[in-house]
């Protein structure tokens, strides 16, 4: 209505001006005002109408829109009211469940009696057949078995029939493999990581055989793994293997694979003795008892040797005794035939010092071999001395709790006694031998000188 009053008002001060700008300018012909008011007025009615339709709309719409919203607001209060009788009715419920299942659970518990022990004894038997399933060889060939034994073990409800069949079975099952040997195929793991597909027979819950020998089932991976040192009666087991029917030996390792694990990191004794070897525990004691050894050794070779050369010089010499060669019994010889003169007292001296010329010769280096089989127990006792010294040590540093810190000392005590009586057995029979041998030759020159001072005095009656 203001707008249509304002451009009344613009109107006529329009229509004002415009008669005097009319008066003052020049005659134009004649305007009918009276034509032009009432257009004027019957423009602001219709304004006027208008607005006033277009008023009545907007107060109509909010009529309207305050009686809807009145009527939700009333709906949302009838729904809240509704709610809060049913939050009433839930929560009754609620709490008569709860005395409800109070009720129920010591019935429950009452009607259970004993059941609860057995449940108990249930989990205990799971978690010990988990713990002897983890270890069994027959996990190689029935995976997946202690997925099911950990969730006996630690279920907190009581089991169904279905879970306690279940686990008997299992306990059927564990108790028939043992009993038996079976061939099957699987992936077997070596010890540079390769992976190949293998006949393996499982022998009860002891032992798993390969074609390439012993293998275990490694369960952390769960993996048939190889040994990485195969036992020395790995052939047999190998043999046993290939055999159909019958009887056939076979070595098996009542610890499920643990005795035989621990025997690939086993050193042998004479891996220890030898001194070039890596594992060589008997110290600089067992390089000098190993020195003395070789060295002896190689000296009874020489002699003997030479003794053998010298026994067939001789031998031949006796065959031909009036040629005297280069031997002893020769240079013997000799000494007779260039005393023929002499008499037989001075004959009998010559002789004798022609075989003391001969006696350093030939046992030459047999005394160091008698030396040596002396010496290399000896040798023991002191390497023997110096280890249980540094076991002492170790127990002073550490204590006696853990025997692994003092196994080097006691390791280096009892190889080098046994590198000392190695030593010293072998080089006393040697030097038996060497010795008789030697004796042998110098009873022939005996023998021998005394024939040819009997020969002499035969001749000089």
């Amino acid at each position: 209505m203001k707008a249509v009053v304002k451009f009344l008002a613009a109107s006529l001060m329009a229509g004002a001006s415009f008669g005097s700008f009319a008066a003052d300018a020049p005659a134009a012909p004649a305007v009918d005002k009276a034509a032009v008011m009432q257009k004027l007025i019957q423009q602001v009615q219709r304004a006027q109408t208008e607005e006033t339709r277009f008023n009545a709309e907007r107060i109509a719409k909010f009529k309207a829109d305050r009686a809807q919203q009145a009527a939700l607001l009333a709906e949302a209060k009838s729904a809240m009211v509704r709610e809060e009788a049913r939050s009433n009715e839930l929560k009754a419920s609620f709490d008569a469940n709860e005395t409800e299942l109070a009720k129920l659970q010591d019935t429950l518990d009452q009607k259970k009696g004993e059941f609860g022990e057995v449940f108990g004894v249930v989990r205990q038997v799971a978690g010990d057949l988990k713990a002897r399933v983890d270890n069994s060889q027959v996990s190689a060939q029935f995976p997946g078995r202690e997925v099911f034994l950990n969730q006996m073990a630690t279920v907190t409800g009581v089991p169904s029939l279905q879970e306690l069949e279940a686990l008997w079975g299992a306990l059927l099952q564990e108790m028939r493999e043992s009993g038996r040997i079976v061939s099957f195929d699987a992936t077997v793991v070596a010890p540079d990581g390769t992976r190949s597909q293998q006949k393996v027979t499982r022998v009860g819950q002891f032992n798993l055989i390969t074609p390439e020998g012993y293998a275990f089932y490694n369960a952390p991976t769960q993996e048939i793994q190889l040994l990485t040192k195969q036992p020395e009666h790995a052939a047999q087991a190998i043999a046993f293997q290939n055999v159909a029917d019958g009887v056939a030996p076979v070595v098996l390792d009542p610890s499920r694979g643990a005795i035989m694990s621990l025997q690939t990191q086993a050193v042998g004794l004479l891996t220890r003795m030898l001194p070039w070897s890596p594992n060589h525990q008997g110290g600089e004691v067992g390089w000098v008892i190993g020195a003395v050894l070789v060295v002896c050794a190689l000296l009874v070779l020489w002699r003997l040797l030479d003794l053998f050369a010298v026994g067939g010089k001789v031998s031949s010499q006796i065959k031909n005794p009036s040629k005297p060669g280069n031997n002893p019994l020769g240079r013997v010889l000799k000494v007779y035939f260039d005393n023929t003169s002499v008499d037989q007292e001075t004959m009998e001296l010559k002789l004798d010092e022609a075989i003391l010329k001969e006696l350093p010769k030939i046992e030459r280096g047999i005394a160091f071999v008698k030396v040596g089989a002396a010496v290399g127990p000896l040798l023991g006792l002191l390497g023997t001395v110096q280890g249980m010294i540094q076991t002492f040590q170790q127990i002073t540093l550490f204590g006696a709790g853990d025997p692994k810190l003092m196994a080097n000392g006691i390791s280096t005590a009892l190889v080098t006694t046994i590198q000392g009586l190695v030593c010293a057995i072998p080089l006393v029979f040697l030097h038996s031998i060497v010795q008789g041998k030697a004796k042998g030759l110098i009873h022939v020159l005996e023998e021998q000188s005394a024939g040819l001072i009997a020969e002499h005095a035969e001749k000089h009656k």
